[in-house]
């Protein structure tokens, strides 16, 4: 029983013992927390203590707390320890450094033997790596103007980053940033005249200054004169609008008085246009009056016109028939004949053409000038009937309206001339044309025609110096038989001695003409003989009568056939 007393007692003792033992080491144990770190130096040596712990004995060990926090060290350069720029200005910087002791065992070290407690203590801490923050911040303002401090703002940050980060690794700190806080120029009090790069800053500094007031005074004074001219305009503006207020109120009356007036006019002018209408309804029933009457002119005009192209194509062909009547009496000659009458008949058709084309021509001539003289009454009356009416604007119209029926009236006569020369120019071609297809012989032919159609003129040329002898004195009578025995004067051939004492008296003056040689040519070209009038007698017997060689020998030599009825007969009946 004793035993087990002795047992439980020394048990007790033991684990008395073991508890006393562990709290004894619990209290020389020393954690670090993600906070603080420690240095423990002294039986052992220098252990770093970061994330776990370490038990710490007195007298025998040695701490050192190291501040794991970021810690904010600000740094304020102003007044005259501002900073200089690289234009020699000065500028006031407040700038933040944002530190904290390098997690890495060698970090914490360097911290705890460079630092020591000051890294507990940031007002300390600051105090000990000042200096380098501000020569960090010299050497970056140096290097920029006032003006790209302000504008690069980061570049600044970077070029202090740079200057600063290697010196604090020294002392187991890194730079986790700066912030640039405050910028701004230092007044001009803290210049020192007497300082080169105080008194070059000052200079540039005024130069600015100055520049900026002037600037700011213009700006000013243009803004005064800007106010000045809106206040003038709007002025102006409002008299204005005063202005066109009376006249409007003005031109509203006048539109007032303008519109009764107007009104007025047209009821007068509706019953002018009333009145107008009556008398241009009779006018019109007058104008068809008048145009019946005028159509049925035209068309028994037309009628006349029809009947006498029939009765020239009837007589037309009633002289072909005679022709080729005329043609059969000889078989021999029948295809001469009948190319002649084929001749013939074309020009009949060409000359019937030609005249309906000149009928048509005037007919169309007659209905224009109708139609114009139609329109012109109409113009008229209408002219009379509007001055009556509505007074000096109607007749305005009215000239108007005559002006144009004139022109309309001149645009048909011209159509008509036009229609009236194609007619023209039409026959004339077919005329041509009709006669380009004649022979030679029936181009001597109508020679022979037209000079037998002048035969009375040239007659009468030819005895018109037998109108001045009063008397015939007869002082030779041998005289009368010069023609039987001898040459004319001219050198003709011999006269014909026979007939009565007249006979034989007219030859002799017909001896003495002044144009005998001219007109015995012409005659000859028909085959008459000018001499004397046996000769002319003798000429046109023996030119209509054709003898029997003639007609023997018709077949080798073409047959010209002349109607004697329609030969002209001579207007000087002296002459025979």
């Amino acid at each position: 029983m004793n035993d087990l007393v002795n047992m439980a007692i020394l048990a007790g003792i033991a684990l008395a013992g073991i508890f006393v033992i562990g709290m004894i080491l619990a209290r020389l144990y020393r954690r670090s927390s993600k906070e603080m770190a420690f240095v423990r130096t002294g039986l052992g040596g220098q252990k770093v203590i970061m994330d776990g712990g370490a038990l710490v004995l007195p007298v025998f060990h040695e701490t050192m707390q190291v501040n794991m926090n970021t810690l904010k060290l600000e740094v304020a350069r102003a007044a005259k320890d501002s900073l200089f720029t690289r234009d020699r200005m000065r500028v006031d910087v407040v700038a933040g450094f944002f530190v904290r002791v390098i997690p890495r065992l060698v970090g914490i070290a360097n911290a705890a033997q460079t630092l020591g407690q000051r890294t507990m203590a940031p007002d300390s801490l600051r105090e000990l790596v000042e200096d380098k923050f501000v020569d960090s911040l010299r050497a970056a303002a140096v290097s920029m103007t006032m003006q790209e401090l302000l504008d690069k703002r980061q570049d600044f940050i970077q070029a202090v980053q740079h200057a600063v980060a290697e010196d604090l690794l020294k002392n187991g700190l890194e730079l986790e940033s700066v912030s640039l806080t405050r910028v701004d120029q230092t007044p001009m009090q803290y210049f020192d005249p007497n300082n080169a790069f105080d008194a070059e800053g000052l200079t540039k500094l005024t130069e600015a200054t100055q520049l900026r007031t002037k600037q700011r005074n213009e700006i000013e004074q243009t803004t005064a004169v800007a106010i000045a001219q809106k206040n003038f305009e709007a002025t102006q503006q409002r008299l204005a609008i005063d202005r066109e207020q009376t006249f409007a109120t003005l031109s509203q009356q006048q539109e007032i008085a303008t519109r009764e007036a107007q009104q007025k006019a047209e009821v007068a002018t509706i019953q002018a246009q009333r009145e107008r209408e009556a008398e241009q309804a009779k006018i019109e029933a007058e104008r068809q009056v008048r145009e019946a009457q005028v159509e049925k002119e035209r068309a028994v005009k037309q009628r006349q016109i029809e009947a006498e192209r029939e009765i020239q194509v009837s007589q037309i062909d009633q002289q072909k028939r005679t022709t080729l009547a005329d043609q059969e009496k000889s078989i021999a000659i029948a295809e001469r004949s009948k190319a002649q009458s084929e001749a013939e008949r074309d020009a009949n058709e060409a000359r019937a053409l030609a005249a309906r084309a000149e009928e048509q021509v005037k007919t169309a001539r007659e209905v224009a000038v109708a139609e114009r003289e139609k329109q012109i009454a109409l113009v008229a009356a209408e002219q009379e009937a509007q001055q009556q009416a509505i007074g000096i604007k109607v007749a305005a119209e009215a000239e108007k309206d005559a002006a144009e029926n004139h022109a309309e009236a001149v645009r048909i006569k011209a159509a008509a001339d036009r229609v009236r020369f194609e007619v023209d120019a039409s026959g004339i071609q077919l005329r041509n044309e009709a006669l380009n297809t004649l022979g030679a012989e029936q181009i001597a032919l109508q020679v022979k025609q037209a000079l037998i159609v002048a035969l009375p003129r040239i007659i009468e040329a030819s005895v018109k110096p037998m109108e001045k002898i009063d008397g015939i004195k007869i002082v030779q009578v041998d005289g009368l038989n010069r023609g039987a025995t001898g040459s004319g004067a001219n050198g003709v051939g011999p006269v014909a001695g026979g007939g009565n004492l007249a006979e034989q008296a007219v030859a002799a003056a017909l001896t003495y003409r002044a144009q005998q040689p001219i007109l015995d040519a012409v005659l000859g070209e028909i085959g008459l003989k000018g001499g004397s009038l046996n000769g002319l007698a003798e000429g046109l017997k023996s030119e209509f009568s054709p003898s029997p060689d003639t007609a023997t020998n018709s077949a080798s030599s073409p047959n010209v056939v002349i109607d004697t009825d329609r030969l002209p007969t001579p207007k000087n009946e002296s002459a025979r």
